[in-house]
């Protein structure tokens, strides 16, 4: 049976510490599908969302494993989309547990046959999150060390 992960975030950046995650997981799972979502939570993006897809999919161009998909809809429906059983999510601290947590029992309630599997971030990126990458960026700082890839 293939084992496929969803691996879903808003991804404005997909950092290094997102990479990381993809990489390590692949070792447990036979693909991921990183599912760029739409966040009703936040009404406009920094970085434009066909970019990202972009930037993405050029990184992982030769990893088949790996596939890059846009959706606005349930993370568990999208799961089921793809039959996939598991979602994957990166944790850098007790806060994003704390979060991540409520996220995944929802998801399990929605759909049962759907497991989150929880990756501690790699140390050198516990400190990489998306927001501060934008406010970096923004101010015209350097994030190139902070992205697998050229913005």
């Amino acid at each position: 049976m293939n084992k496929t992960a969803i691996f879903p975030g808003s991804f404005d950046p997909y950092t290094s510490g997102h990479h990381d995650i993809v990489i390590r997981g692949l070792d447990i799972f036979d693909e991921i599908v990183i599912g760029i979502g739409y966040n009703s939570t936040k009404q406009t993006r920094y970085f434009d969302i066909d970019l990202m897809v972009e930037k993405i999919e050029e990184v992982y161009k030769d990893t088949p494993q790996v596939k890059v998909v846009v959706y606005n809809e349930l993370t568990s429906s999208l799961a089921k989309k793809h039959n996939a059983n598991f979602l994957l999510r990166g944790l850098r601290n007790t806060t994003d547990f704390e979060y991540e947590n409520t996220i995944s029992q929802m998801n399990r309630f929605l759909n049962e046959d759907l497991e989150t599997v929880f990756l501690i971030t790699s140390p050198q990126y516990a400190a990489v999150s998306s927001t501060v990458i934008r406010e970096v960026h923004r101010y015209g700082g350097n994030v190139s060390e902070f992205l697998p890839y050229e913005v």
